[in-house]
């Protein structure tokens, strides 16, 4: 039942996180995602079968429980279409980590001010507060292709951006590294932000 409630959390928060990437490319003037039938919340347009369901469940039964991990398929869109050629790319960047601390705060402020809520609903709501804080601060960090990698590109030096983007076909086995050997360095982070949303 935890793996169920975990799964179901993650892959709702995965899908506001990459839904709000495609409405900032669209109101910045890039069409891609809404022509691809992407500018939507229904579950069937974002589920990616690895990413959602099985790297999650076996990161979850693999730890105990003690973590749950995992992402939606990414939102297609074309920089060169948006108004902002400087920063759009960090705009649409920032929206999804931006979704999920706005996702965090509603759930975490409803868990802390609303009385009489039971057990059950205590654990799935502090559990939404919880993957949606880390799906925040994970894609905040500056490993390419993550979004922090991009919200950074455009205040680095040019020499500077183009080994980020040669970095990026790497991409996939640096988080896969970070998320195996480097993913407490982060949870204390999270644990405050966690503590400062729910007033524990």
């Amino acid at each position: 039942m935890d793996m169920i409630f975990a799964l179901i959390i993650i892959l709702f928060s995965a899908i506001i996180h990459e839904y709000m990437h495609g409405w900032m490319a669209d109101y910045l003037g890039d069409s891609t995602a809404r022509d691809a039938g992407r500018l939507t919340l229904n579950p069937i347009a974002h589920i990616d079968l690895w990413g959602s369901i099985l790297m999650p469940a076996l990161i979850f039964i693999g730890t105990g429980g003690g973590l749950v991990f995992g992402y939606a398929k990414p939102v297609p869109f074309n920089p060169y279409n948006l108004r902002d050629q400087k920063y759009g790319v960090a705009k649409v960047a920032l929206a999804g980590p931006l979704a999920n601390l706005i996702t965090a705060l509603f759930f975490g402020l409803f868990l802390r001010f609303v009385p009489g809520l039971n057990i059950i609903m205590v654990s799935f709501l502090a559990a939404v507060v919880q993957i949606n804080l880390v799906l925040m601060i994970f894609n905040l960090l500056p490993i390419p292709p993550l979004d922090g990698s991009k919200v950074l590109l455009p205040f680095l030096p040019y020499d500077w951006q183009m080994k980020f983007l040669q970095y990026e076909q790497f991409g996939f086995a640096f988080v896969l590294l970070f998320v195996f050997f480097g993913f407490s360095l982060i949870i204390p982070v999270i644990d405050f932000l966690f503590r400062l949303i729910i007033g524990a």
